[in-house]
C-alpha cells in the first residue's frame, strides 16, 4: 500500500470539504450528482470513443496501481538467477526444466524455457528484449487512457457549466429553480478541475511504474 497516495488523497479531500466549511458553505452544495454524471460520464464517454477496448479496460486495471504500485524484488530475482546459474552448472542447462513451472511469471518461464531449449544468447537477448518492449509500449498506451482523459475533461466540465446556465435561463421566471442550475454550473467546474488532477496524476503514477 502506498501510504503517501493515501495520505494525499484523504488530504485533497480535506482541504477541499475544509474549505468550503470555513467559507460557510453546505457540505452537500458539492454533492451535485447532475453534474458528477456529466463530467464523469461524459470524460468516460469520450475516452471509449478514442481507445481501442483492450486499451480501455487495461488502463481502467490500472488505476489501482495509484496506491498498490508494482514492487520489483530485485535482490530476490539476483539470488534467483544465481541459484539458476548454480544448478545449470551442476546439472547442465535440462536441469533448470522442473523450475520453470515453479514460477508463475510468464516472462521468467519465458526465458528459462528458451535456456532449456539452447537458444543461442543473441536469440534469447533479443526475444526478452522484445518481450519488454511489447509490455511496455502496451502500458503506455493503457496510461494514456488517463492522459487523455485530463485532456477532455476541461472541456466536458465546460458543457456542464453552459448546459447549467441554460438550466438558470429557461428557469428566469422562476427564482425558485435558479439555484439548482447554477450549483450544478460551478459544480460541474469543480469535479472537471478535481478529475483533470486525478487523470493526470494516475497517468503519471502509470508511465512512472511502467518505466520502473
Amino acid at each position: 500500500m502506498d501510504r503517501i497516495s493515501t495520505i494525499g488523497v484523504i488530504l485533497g479531500l480535506a482541504a477541499i470539504i475544509g474549505g468550503q466549511a470555513l467559507e460557510g458553505g453546505h457540505i452537500s452544495s458539492l454533492l451535485q450528482i447532475t453534474a458528477f454524471v456529466i463530467v464523469i460520464g461524459g470524460t468516460l464517454g469520450a475516452v471509449m470513443l478514442q481507445s481501442p477496448p483492450l486499451v480501455f479496460f487495461a488502463g481502467m486495471k490500472l488505476l489501482p496501481w495509484v496506491f498498490r504500485p508494482p514492487v520489483a524484488d530485485f535482490r530476490g530475482q539476483l539470488d534467483d538467477i544465481v541459484q539458476w546459474g548454480n544448478t545449470a552448472r551442476r546439472g547442465g542447462l535440462l536441469a533448470l526444466e522442473p523450475i520453470i513451472s515453479q514460477h508463475t511469471d510468464e516472462y521468467t518461464r519465458k526465458g528459462l524455457q528458451l535456456l532449456v531449449d539452447g537458444a543461442e544468447p543473441a536469440v534469447l537477448r533479443a526475444s526478452l528484449e522484445l518481450e519488454i518492449d511489447t509490455f511496455e509500449s502496451f502500458h503506455r498506451q493503457a496510461a494514456k487512457v488517463w492522459e487523455s482523459a485530463g485532456g477532455y475533461a476541461p472541456t466536458i466540465g465546460i458543457i456542464g457549466a453552459v448546459l447549467g446556465l441554460i438550466h438558470v435561463m429557461e428557469n428566469l421566471s422562476d427564482p425558485s429553480k435558479l439555484g439548482g442550475g447554477i450549483a450544478v454550473a460551478f459544480v460541474a467546474t469543480i469535479v472537471d478541475v478535481a478529475g483533470l488532477v486525478i487523470y493526470f496524476t494516475v497517468a503519471s503514477v502509470v508511465l512512472h511504474g511502467t518505466v520502473l
